[in-house]
């Protein structure tokens, strides 16, 4: 419970010591996995001291047990092991310290520990953090690469040498680290995020050798883990060798290996290069070639057409078929012509023939009555009628006798 207190009625640091420790006191025992930092067992002391460590956070606490219950497990247990204590948290209130008392230490086998791994690669699986689409490509010529890797190590050497002796001119930036232990996790995180913000790394290469199971673990730790699937930068895993397998495979843009395959893979070989530029320019000035020289043969072939050589022979040609044509539409016309002039002669003669002209000037005459009608029957005209005679040469009046059908000339 909160205790009340202000500037005028504080409590003793004696007496907030005994209230801490009261509340951990009721916390009971509890069971605690962690890795061994600091082990120290004093000859003749009935007590061990050791240290154990949150492997993925900075956060340690003490531990204190009696000698029998650490010389059960003094064989297999050493500085950097992971063990699972049940311990009940002890508060020393003299010095203000937190402790706990451990009943009992178990080591963590490596069949725990690869069964802890396989449930962890399944949740990260299940979160997508090893989808294929995730991975980002790698530069084709990094200017700066940054490195993550023990001081001096083997898998130091054999990146820069490899890397340098492919491409003289790459650069590194050299992130040193341990890559086992109670420290590693942490360290390589802080690393890794350090490159990733700097904007003229263009690719982060984590690398170690090769070790147990137990010196692998800090490379599939979950912290590391997202650290790396968070990065902007393509990242390549080179722990190991070709059969290890921490998680940081699984997650990196890039799995290389062996440290050395991973300078190969990451950096060009310069005189690959220099041979493939060499083959691209054969391979440009062959296709050249043939495209001149094909070209040069269709020229050849067009100029020895005989539209080229005698370009005016196509024009005579034509010529003579527009002369042929010009003729051949001029009879077709005449005889046209003369078949529309002989029609239009006998047809004019039918005419001629056929008119009322034609029969007057043979001695006939058309009466016509005052308004035009012509008269055809003697039933059409009265007696004293006065009608107009039409002759070839003009026309005259006549007057109808008194009796139906004779007539008098008028004038």
């Amino acid at each position: 419970m909160a205790v009340s207190t202000s500037p005028e009625t504080p409590i003793p640091v004696g007496e907030v010591s005994r209230l801490i420790g009261g509340w951990i006191e009721r916390l009971g025992a509890v069971w605690v996995e962690g890795q061994i930092t600091q082990l120290s067992r004093r000859p003749g002391a009935g007590v061990v001291f050791l240290t154990l460590r949150d492997p993925s956070h900075d956060i340690s606490v003490s531990v204190t047990c009696y000698r029998q219950v650490f010389d059960k497990v003094a064989d297999v247990v050493s500085e950097g092991a992971r063990v699972v204590v049940h311990a009940k948290p002890e508060w020393y209130a003299p010095r203000g310290q937190l402790s706990l008392r451990a009943a009992e230490i178990k080591p963590v086998g490596v069949g725990e520990l690869l069964a802890r791994l396989e449930q962890l690669k399944k949740s990260l699986a299940a979160e997508g953090l090893f989808a294929a689409d995730r991975k980002k490509p790698l530069p084709f010529l990094p200017q700066l690469i940054g490195l993550v890797c023990g001081r001096a190590s083997a898998a130091e050497r054999d990146v820069l040498e490899n890397a340098r002796h492919r491409w003289p001119a790459v650069r590194f930036a050299v992130r040193n680290v341990p890559v086992q232990g109670v420290h590693a996790v942490p360290q390589v995180v802080a690393a890794v995020q350090e490159l990733d913000a700097l904007p003229e790394v263009d690719v982060i290469i984590v690398a170690r050798g090769g070790g147990s199971v137990e010196d692998l673990l800090p490379f599939s730790d979950e912290q590391l883990i997202r650290t790396v699937s968070a990065a902007v930068t393509p990242v390549v895993s080179a722990i190991g060798h070709e059969p290890d397998s921490p998680l940081l495979d699984l997650v990196a843009d890039l799995r290389a290996s062996t440290p050395t395959d991973a300078a190969k893979k990451v950096v060009p070989d310069v005189g690959e290069e220099l041979a493939r530029v060499q083959q691209l320019r054969e391979r440009a000035r062959r296709a050249v070639d043939g495209f001149l020289q094909r070209e040069e043969r269709g020229l050849a072939s067009a100029l020895h057409r005989p539209c080229i050589q005698r370009p005016q022979r196509m024009v005579e040609d034509r010529e003579e078929q527009v002369t042929a044509l010009l003729e051949r539409g001029r009879r077709t016309l005449g005889h046209l012509l003369d078949r529309a002039d002989s029609e239009l002669t006998h047809t004019l003669a039918r005419v001629v023939a056929l008119s009322p002209k034609a029969t007057l000037e043979r001695g006939y005459a058309v009466l016509q009555k005052p308004d035009g009608t012509a008269v055809r029957s003697p039933q059409e005209v009265d007696a004293d009628e006065t009608l107009r005679a039409r002759v070839a040469e003009g026309g005259f009046t006549v007057r109808v006798d008194g009796a139906p059908g004779a007539a008098t000339a008028a004038e």
